[in-house]
């Protein structure tokens, strides 16, 4: 499984406005609410519920909130870069400004735990996030998360 399997370049936020954990979740879900068709209010309630669990914050300025959705199609991913880092109760408390949201289908099972892997595996390399963070075209930052020397294939499932 490929970043490009997963994020489709409409679905990267150059430059996100958000205060809190909360504002920036509900402005995400509206952006997957559009690509995906699905209620906004399901999927901002999904991601809260998952957040209960314990926060998707990973460290280092990164947080990768993700849910299951039974009306989902396919695992899709969405990629914002916030203009202001934010707190997000992440594991190092350190405030987040790279998010990777992902949303997969009930069923997905193993599936939706290898994008998971491979979402963290591409947002651990410190070189690819300060290129992430230095980058102001959604364009740009597509083409950074789906690049070939992260692994993935260049070309947009």
């Amino acid at each position: 499984m490929e970043i490009a399997d997963l994020l489709a370049p409409d679905a990267v936020i150059a430059s996100l406005k958000a205060q809190s954990k909360k504002q920036l979740l509900q402005e995400m879900s509206e952006h997957a609410a559009h690509l995906t068709g699905l209620p906004d209010r399901r999927i901002f309630e999904t991601l809260i519920e998952r957040e209960r669990l314990g926060s998707t914050g990973m460290g280092q300025g990164i947080a990768i909130p993700h849910g299951r959705i039974a009306s989902l199609a396919r695992i899709t991913g969405f990629f914002a870069r916030l203009d202001t880092p934010i707190a997000y109760d992440a594991v190092d408390n350190q405030p987040v400004d790279l998010v990777f949201l992902l949303l997969a289908p009930e069923g997905a099972g193993a599936d939706h735990l290898k994008a998971l892997a491979r979402v963290s595996r591409l947002l651990r390399n410190q070189q690819t996030c300060e290129k992430l963070r230095a980058a102001n075209k959604a364009e740009v930052l597509y083409s950074l998360l789906t690049a070939p020397t992260n692994g993935a294939s260049s070309v947009a499932a």
